[in-house]
């Protein structure tokens, strides 16, 4: 037994001639023990015994340790979302700048309070977004979420989300526009914000006659009628002040106040661009002459104020009607505007034409004829009058054609006929013969002006 002790194959060591060694930790040592004894031969009693298994490796007590293990996890966890957050962010960024859902433009009303997820929710309903979690995601990559604005916004067709998001964050709100037109009175102005349904809000009181400027102001939804009137306050303050600040150095008024009262009588005698210049420089001239103005406009504001508009045509009655606005029975300007003069009668009111002009009347095409003399202004009504004689004889023409013909018929005033004649100018202060003889003369006229028409020229139909 002790000869098959020594055997080779009975033992790893001796059978490899003792050069393997079992290293101190044992790891290696079965595996390569194993594979020797599957190589040699081995003696009958060897090969009876149980072959031996190699051992499993055993892992580092710093492999197991609780902190590696949530490390490990953590690593993980965060590689995953990156890659998940990556995959978002491309998603994101393609559906960011792709064309949107809208078959056309649209506009959308964000009100006032709503939070994100209103807003994403009110964008899909109204066909903008096709998923309100994208607008979300995209508002929040942004950090752009307290930045986002309520208004109207008008969306153009297939609007990406980018320029979706850019809108509200912007705020570029829908611009309405009013137009405001020259010549209204306080009153008629604000009724005109009151039928506005998209201004908001009401009118405290009627603002002052003359203090807002007539124009075209842009707003978006939801602005007030107050914050409309102090606009226009505030515009017509700057212009009326600019104009004063260039105005000609002798003009026969005192105050920018004096300015606007004269602006709106030019604005209310005239719509013509051309002819401001040169009312204005009639009433300039008569101011200075110190000669009534004469304006039948001032006669309607003294009867109906701030209504605009007297209904009919200006009686004999009404032109002696002491009013304080009536520039026929009071000297020099009345006590304030008789309406909202604009821009144009502003400038023209502080730098009107270098003229002697002192009277004007219509000529029946749209326009006036201005004269430096009684006698010439007389000669203008006398052309005027026969003009609309012969426009009342060819409008009855038709009535008296034979049958089967037709004449052309010209077409009837919409209104009563313009005044006879400009009505001379009451000079109160004493003055030399030649001119008492003048105003005698221009007073015969007034009497037969007034008998011939019952409105005086130089005036818009009102």
């Amino acid at each position: 037994m002790a000869a098959d002790e020594t055997r080779p194959g009975d033992d790893a060591p001796a059978a490899t001639g003792g050069d393997a060694k079992l290293p101190q930790d044992g790891a290696v040592a079965p595996i390569a023990r194993a594979d020797a004894s599957r190589m040699t031969p081995r003696s009958a009693r060897a090969r009876l015994e149980p072959e031996r298994m190699p051992q499993p490796a055993r892992y580092s007590k710093r492999a197991r340790h609780p902190i590696v293990i949530a490390g490990n996890a953590i690593i993980t966890t965060i590689i995953i979302v990156a890659i998940v957050v990556g995959l978002g962010i491309a998603y994101g960024k393609q559906r960011f700048d792709s064309a949107g859902p809208l078959t056309q433009d649209k506009v959308v009303n964000i009100p006032r309070g709503a939070g994100l997820k209103d807003i994403a929710d009110l964008l899909q309903r109204e066909g903008v977004t096709d998923s309100p979690y994208v607008f979300m995601g995209s508002v929040l990559t942004l950090k752009a979420r307290e930045d986002l604005k309520s208004g109207e916004y008008l969306f153009p067709k297939q609007a990406t989300l980018r320029e979706v998001v850019d809108t509200i964050i912007d705020g570029k709100v829908v611009q309405h526009q009013m137009t405001i037109p020259e010549g209204l009175t306080s009153e008629q102005i604000v009724a005109r914000l009151l039928e506005n349904d998209i201004l908001s809000g009401s009118v405290r009181e009627i603002p002052r006659e003359g203090t807002m400027l007539p124009e075209s102001y842009r707003f978006a939804r939801g602005t007030t009628r107050e914050q409309m009137i102090q606009r226009m306050q505030a515009t017509q303050k700057r212009v009326v002040q600019e104009a004063w600040e260039r105005r000609l150095p002798d003009l026969p008024i005192k105050t920018p106040e004096q300015l606007v009262t004269l602006a709106s009588i030019v604005e209310k005698e005239t719509g013509r661009h051309d002819e401001r210049t040169r009312v204005a420089a009639v009433f300039m001239n008569r101011l200075k002459q110190r000669m009534r103005l004469q304006s039948d406009p001032t006669i309607i504001y003294g009867l109906v104020g701030g209504k605009g508009t007297l209904g009919r045509p200006i009686s004999r009655a009404d032109i002696d009607q002491p009013t304080p606005y009536n520039t026929y029975t009071i000297e020099g300007l009345p006590p304030g505007p008789i309406a909202n003069p604009g821009r144009a009668s502003i400038e023209a009111s502080a730098n009107p034409s270098r003229t002697k002009e002192l009277f004007f009347v219509a000529d029946g095409a749209g326009g006036h004829t201005f004269s430096e003399s009684l006698d010439a202004h007389n000669r203008a009504v006398g052309r005027l009058r026969q003009s609309e004689k012969e426009q009342r004889e060819a409008a009855r023409a038709p009535e008296q054609t034979p049958t089967g013909t037709a004449a052309p018929a010209a077409p009837a005033p919409e209104t009563a006929p313009p005044p006879a004649a400009e009505i001379a100018p009451a000079v109160p202060t004493p003055k030399p013969p030649a001119a008492a003889n003048q105003r005698a003369r221009e007073r015969q006229q007034q009497d037969r002006n007034r008998n011939r028409s019952s409105t005086a020229p130089g005036t818009r139909q009102q």
